[in-house]
């Protein structure tokens, strides 16, 4: 079941997502059978990390996002897919890379559980 988000954080994320772009999980998943060179970030807690993110994905918390991406990510025009557990989130840190320069940024609408529920394939820490 998904999780009843409040109105103001609903509001904050409508707005967000008013400037950035937005794909869902059979784009990210057909830009990876393609191995199209992108950069694919989990912005959910390091927890929901560990516990599984999709292939190749690397971790760069919604928290931490726009304080260490710079260093993870220097190069304002690299492509950058953005997700979260449902695509609120990554609006949100998407929008916030938006405002920093990045200018091919996107976030991931559906998420962790819609990318789950497609069943397409996941990787856990060893």
């Amino acid at each position: 079941m998904a999780k009843q988000h409040s109105p103001r954080f609903l509001a904050i994320v409508n707005e967000a997502r008013a400037h950035v772009r937005e794909c869902t999980v059979q784009d990210v998943k057909a830009r990876l059978d393609r191995h199209e060179p992108f950069q694919l970030v989990d912005v959910r807690e390091e927890s929901e990390y560990a516990r599984g993110h999709l292939p190749g994905a690397r971790h760069i918390g919604k928290g931490i996002i726009e304080r260490d991406i710079e260093e993870a990510i220097p190069d304002a025009d690299t492509p950058i897919v953005l997700y979260c557990g449902g695509g609120y989130r990554s609006a949100l840190a998407a929008d916030a890379l938006r405002r920093m320069g990045y200018r091919d940024v996107i976030s991931m609408d559906g998420g962790w559980r819609v990318w789950t529920e497609a069943g397409y394939p996941t990787e856990s820490p060893r």
